[in-house]
């Protein structure tokens, strides 16, 4: 039985899409296939669907943001990750970081930069819409991070970001993380149970 690899649609502006990405190797080595990542835009998913950020829709909002640390704690408690640490330049542009990882993609060193993109934003975390600030944190992570930068600017890249982008709204993405099992979505790092249930044929 070929079990169907779920997509991440991940956004590196997003501290539930690193929560998510430092839960996944767990979920992977129990459900004995790869999650297949995909980066996108939330930006542009907001824009699309007329959504706004957790930091705004939270805001002013009495016990809601105070249950979202609860669920949060759970979730670190769950799946045995570390919190992260809130950067404090949120909000960050991410387009630039998010162009480079489909450079990283065409490169050959996806996987080292999402590790380290997530890193220099929610484990160590720096104004990274700041392009000499981005270069020299991707750097010190054994990137290369100018050539990544430069292959950003290129007009494949630019175009497949928007694509990955146009086409979660279309599947029904309306924010980051969201996973995809086949054609089931899911949103929220909280779903990533029912993600790995739908895998294993529960």
């Amino acid at each position: 039985m070929t079990r169907t690899a779920p997509q991440f649609l991940f956004d590196f502006g997003s501290p539930n899409a690193y929560l998510s990405h430092l839960a996944i190797p767990a979920i992977e080595q129990r459900i004995g296939v790869k999650f297949e990542y995909v980066p996108i835009l939330l930006g542009g998913i907001f824009k699309a669907t007329n959504n706004k950020s957790p930091a705004e829709t939270l805001a002013g909002i009495k016990n809601k943001p105070e249950f979202h640390a609860i669920e949060t704690e759970r979730f670190i408690k769950r799946f045995k990750v570390q919190p992260y640490v809130m950067n404090p330049f949120f909000p960050v542009n991410t387009l630039n970081l998010m162009r480079a990882a489909i450079a990283a993609q065409l490169e050959g060193v996806f996987e080292a930069y999402v590790e380290a993109a997530f890193h220099h934003m929610w484990r160590e975390p720096k104004k990274m819409d700041d392009p000499e600030i981005a270069a020299k944190a991707l750097a010190s992570s054994g990137l290369d991070a100018q050539k990544l930068f430069a292959r950003a600017q290129e007009p494949e890249v630019k175009g497949r970001l928007i694509k990955n982008t146009e086409e979660a709204v279309a599947r029904g993405a309306f924010g980051s993380p969201t996973f995809f099992v086949g054609n089931e979505m899911f949103f929220g790092k909280e779903q990533l149970r029912e993600v790995e249930e739908m895998v294993l044929g529960k």
